[in-house]
C-alpha cells in the first residue's frame, strides 16, 4: 500500500487541541466540526491536517496522495463524492476511503456501509478533496451517471446527435458511455480521445494542452469490446475484423455546429484500442478569430523576423515541429496579418483547419486522387501570388513546392523535423537539388507548444542545486529567475497548467549560410554560424518562459533537450 504523503509535524499540544476541539463541537450549529476547529486553531491548511491527523490517528493524504489511486466511483459514484466530501479510491485489493471530516461518524458509517467491507481511512483538506473533484468534475459525471445518460441520435445526414436531450433518450449503456464520453471531451477541449483496454476493462484518457490525462475507466472486457465495436459502427468500419488497424471518421453535432472525428482503430493484446482526432473547425475559427502572432506569444525580434519573412516578395517560409506543435495555426496567424487583399492566397491542407477570409482553400482528397503535388500543380496555373502547403510529405511536393519558390512566389509550407537544422537534411534526403533548395528558402521556423502555469495556483517555487544540474542551470545563471509551478486546482483541472504558448527557433538564410549548406557543412558548422547571427534555441526560448514565471522548470525539461 502507498505510503501517504509528507505532511509537516504537528506543533499543537494534545491539550490545546483538546480545548479547540471541544470549542469547535459548540459552535458547530449547521457547520462541520473540523470547519469550525480549523478556525480556532488558526493553522494553515497542511499545519492544520497534520495535526488533525495525530490526534485522531488517521493518516493525512494530499491530493498527490489521491491521484496515485484508482477512484472507485462505481461503489461512490460522483455525485455523492462532491455532496459529503468523500472519496473512495482502490488500492490494489483494498479500499480507501478520504474524508475532510474524521469528526462525522454518520457519514463515515453511511460510506463503510456503501463500500460493502472494510475500510482505510485517510484524511485530506476540504480543498484538496474539491480540487480532485474539480478536475474530473465534467468528465467523471458521465462516466458514474450512466444511468442518467443516454445515447445519439442520427439525423438523415448521418450526423450523431450530442445534446443531453438525445443523449438521454437512449438506454444502451454503452452507448450512454460512448456519448457520454465524446461529449465531456468536447467540453473539456480535448484534442483527442484516447480508449486503451487491459486486462480489467477499458481505461479513457483525453488529451488536454498536449497531455494525456486519464478521466475514467469502463470494468470488463466485455464493455470494452462492445465499446470499440460502437466506435466501429460509428466510423462505418468493419464490426467484425479485429486483426488489423482500421481507420474511418464520423460526425456529431453539438451545440449547433458539426464536429469531425477521425478514428483509428489499432489491434493490442487485450483487444483493440482506438484513438479518436477531433477536428472541431468552427471551434477552432471561433477561437482563433482575429489571430495574431502575438496573441500566439510571439514578441520582440521573433515576431518581427516572422512578419519579415511572410511579406517577403517570394521564396519559402518553413515552419516545423512535431505533430501537434501548432504550425499550421502559427502559418495562418502570419499569412492573415500581411493579407491585405493586394495578392492572391491559396492553400491546399489536409484538412482545412478552418477558414481564412480572403484566402482559396483546397483540402486534400487522397481517395479522389487530390494529393499535395497533384493540387500545387493545379494552383500554380490558378495565378496565385502566396501560395501555403499544409505538409511536405514526399519528394514530389517538395520538388514542385521549391520550383514554386524560385519562379516568383511565396510558399508558406510545414514539414515534420526535430529543429531548424534537420529541417535542412530532411530535404536533401528527399533527393532535392541542395543549390535550388538553399535558393528558394528564406527561412526556417522549429517550434514547440508549453504549457502555462495556471494562474490562479501558480506559487513560488524554488528548484535545488541537483534539478537545476539536471536543467543544465547552475545557481549564478538563475539569478533573477522567477521559478514557479501551479500546485493544481479546479481552474486547470488538478495539472498546475493551464493553456499553452509557442517557443520558437528561428534561422534567418544568408548567402554565408547557404554556401555552407551548398558546401554540406557539419551540423555543428551550421549552428555555430547561425548562432553568430542571432538564432537562439529552442532551448533558450524556453528558458526565458521559465525566468519570466510564465511556466515551470519540469515543463521547460518535458518539451525540450537540455544543452
Amino acid at each position: 500500500m502507498n505510503a501517504p504523503a509528507e505532511l509537516p509535524r504537528n506543533t499543537v499540544p494534545a491539550t490545546q487541541f483538546e480545548a479547540a476541539l471541544v470549542a469547535a463541537r459548540a459552535r458547530a450549529a449547521g457547520r462541520s466540526v473540523t470547519a469550525c476547529l480549523e478556525e480556532q486553531l488558526g493553522l494553515d491548511a497542511a499545519a492544520f491536517i497534520a495535526a488533525l491527523a495525530e490526534y485522531t490517528g488517521i493518516p493525512a493524504m494530499t491530493v498527490a496522495g489521491i491521484e496515485r489511486h484508482a477512484p472507485a466511483f462505481d461503489l461512490l459514484p460522483f455525485a455523492d463524492a462532491q455532496a459529503r466530501e468523500l472519496l473512495l479510491l482502490r488500492d490494489g485489493a483494498d479500499l480507501l476511503a478520504v474524508t475532510a471530516d474524521p469528526f462525522n461518524h454518520t457519514r463515515r458509517a453511511w460510506l463503510a456501509e456503501r463500500a460493502g467491507g472494510p475500510l482505510e481511512w485517510r484524511i485530506a483538506h476540504f480543498t484538496e478533496i474539491a480540487a480532485w473533484l474539480g478536475r474530473h468534475e465534467k468528465d467523471l459525471k458521465a462516466m458514474d451517471s450512466l444511468m442518467t445518460l443516454g445515447g445519439a441520435a442520427r439525423d438523415e445526414a448521418g450526423v450523431e446527435d450530442l445534446s443531453l436531450a438525445a443523449i438521454n433518450a437512449h438506454a444502451s449503456p454503452v452507448v450512454k458511455l460512448v456519448d457520454s464520453t465524446l461529449y465531456d471531451a468536447l467540453s473539456a477541449g480535448a484534442s483527442d480521445i484516447h480508449l486503451e483496454c487491459g486486462p480489467e476493462g477499458m481505461h479513457i484518457k483525453y488529451r488536454l494542452d498536449g497531455v494525456l490525462s486519464a478521466v475514467g475507466s469502463a470494468a470488463g472486457m466485455e464493455m470494452a469490446e462492445q465499446v470499440i465495436s460502437r466506435i466501429k459502427v460509428m466510423a462505418e468500419l468493419d464490426i467484425a475484423e479485429r486483426r488489423v488497424p482500421q481507420d474511418g471518421r464520423f460526425k456529431v453535432r453539438k451545440g449547433g455546429r458539426e464536429i469531425d472525428f477521425r478514428v483509428s482503430i489499432m489491434p493490442s493484446v487485450f483487444g483493440e484500442d482506438a484513438v479518436l482526432r477531433i477536428l472541431d473547425k468552427q471551434g477552432l475559427a471561433e477561437a482563433n478569430r482575429g489571430i495574431t502572432l502575438t496573441s500566439l506569444g510571439f514578441t520582440g525580434r521573433d515576431r518581427e523576423v516572422i512578419r519579415d519573412l511572410a511579406s517577403a516578395p517570394y521564396g519559402m517560409l518553413l515552419v516545423t515541429g512535431p505533430t501537434g506543435s501548432g504550425k499550421t495555426t502559427t502559418l495562418y496567424a502570419a499569412i492573415g496579418e500581411v493579407n491585405d487583399g493586394a495578392h492572391k492566397f491559396i492553400t491546399i491542407e489536409d484538412p482545412v483547419e478552418y477558414q481564412l477570409p480572403g484566402v482559396v482553400q483546397i483540402p486534400v482528397n487522397e481517395k479522389k486522387g487530390l494529393t499535395f503535388a497533384r493540387g500545387l500543380r493545379s494552383i500554380l496555373r490558378h495565378d496565385p501570388d502566396r501560395i501555403m502547403v499544409g505538409e511536405i510529405r514526399d519528394t514530389e511536393t517538395a520538388q514542385i513546392a521549391v520550383q514554386s519558390a524560385l519562379t516568383g512566389h511565396l510558399v508558406f509550407t510545414t514539414v515534420h523535423a526535430n529543429s531548424v537544422f534537420d529541417v535542412i537534411g530532411r530535404f536533401l534526403h528527399m533527393g532535392v537539388d541542395p543549390y535550388s533548395f538553399v535558393s528558394a528558402l528564406n527561412g526556417i521556423l522549429a517550434q514547440r507548444l508549453m504549457r502555462i502555469n495556471c494562474p490562479q495556483c501558480s506559487e513560488p517555487v524554488m528548484p535545488d542545486a541537483e534539478q537545476l544540474a539536471r536543467s543544465g542551470l547552475d545557481a549564478a545563471a538563475v539569478a533573477g529567475f522567477d521559478f514557479r509551478a501551479g500546485a493544481g486546482c479546479a481552474h486547470c483541472r488538478g495539472t498546475g497548467y493551464r493553456g499553452r504558448r509557442a517557443v520558437t527557433e528561428i534561422l534567418v538564410l544568408d548567402d554565408t549560410l547557404r554556401e555552407l549548406i551548398i558546401a554540406r557543412e557539419p551540423a555543428r558548422v551550421l549552428k555555430e554560424a547561425a548562432r553568430a547571427r542571432g538564432t537562439r534555441t529552442l532551448r533558450e526560448a524556453g528558458v526565458a518562459l521559465v525566468r519570466s514565471g510564465a511556466t515551470s522548470l519540469a515543463e521547460l525539461n518535458r518539451v525540450t533537450l537540455v544543452g
